[in-house]
């Protein structure tokens, strides 16, 4: 017997065997992704089905339509290996969206109208009956910058912001002045590591700017200050950081 939705947003229950018991609670993460893939029912066949071995909670397609495909009861497949605030199975603790939309390889569409509005009721009802905070509303690549991408530096995360949903600072302007990048050393390096680390992204407070923190940089500058990403600490970026913790804590 097909479950019915957790939500009343969702159309129909289009049910994935990819998914297993909660290991570690509560659930108090929504991680936004795209699909990466040419059409969305390709993306569907892949998270639907036993041979694709991911899935997700919600699949939001471009027109607005909403399924889901794994109850919220259980641990969707959708993370993978991840770090954020200390935790690595972020499958547990989470709710996995997955937006329709070719994403970097498909040339970054920008994301329908349609499909944004969508996606901002789905959210609002999620963090509303989860009672996720606005700081753990996250992308894909803030959990895993070494290797995802998602949900992409076109994605409107100011819009859900406005809309309820996640945290956001207005970017500070980018402009000449000193820069910290791969290769460099020191007290500032580490401080930029502090910070980072004290959002939640995976680094070491090492001093080096290592590989890591070029990753850790790069996701932060794709979700919060999408004018550039280059994973060059910047003046904008380093500023934009500093709001965004002071959001965080006064929240």
């Amino acid at each position: 017997m097909t479950p019915t939705p957790d939500t009343p947003l969702a159309e129909k229950f289009h049910p994935s065997p990819n998914h297993g018991v909660r290991r570690v609670g509560p659930t108090d993460a929504l991680i936004l992704h795209y699909t990466g893939m040419p059409t969305a029912k390709a993306a569907l066949e892949l998270l639907a089905t036993a041979k694709g071995g991911v899935s997700c909670h919600y699949f939001v397609w471009e027109d607005g339509r909403i399924w889901q495909l794994v109850a919220e009861d259980f641990r969707a497949w959708h993370a993978g290996k991840s770090f954020w605030a200390g935790e690595t199975d972020l499958n547990s603790r989470s709710i996995g969206v997955e937006i329709v939309n070719p994403g970097h390889e498909g040339g970054r569409p920008p994301y329908p109208e349609t499909q944004i509005a969508a996606v901002i009721a789905l959210c609002r009802d999620i963090c509303a009956r989860k009672k996720i905070p606005a700081a753990r509303v996250l992308a894909h690549s803030d959990i895993a910058p070494a290797r995802k991408t998602d949900p992409g530096e076109s994605f409107p995360w100011r819009r859900l912001h406005e809309a309820g949903v996640g945290l956001w600072v207005a970017p500070a302007p980018i402009r000449p002045g000193p820069t910290y990048e791969p290769g460099a050393l020191g007290p500032p390096v580490a401080a930029l590591q502090h910070m980072l680390a004290a959002y939640g992204y995976g680094v070491g407070v090492t001093g080096a700017y290592d590989d890591a923190t070029r990753d850790a940089v790069a996701a932060f500058q794709r979700h919060f200050r999408p004018g550039k990403v280059d994973g060059v600490a910047d003046v904008s970026t380093l500023l934009t950081l500093r709001a965004l913790i002071g959001a965080a804590e006064a929240a």
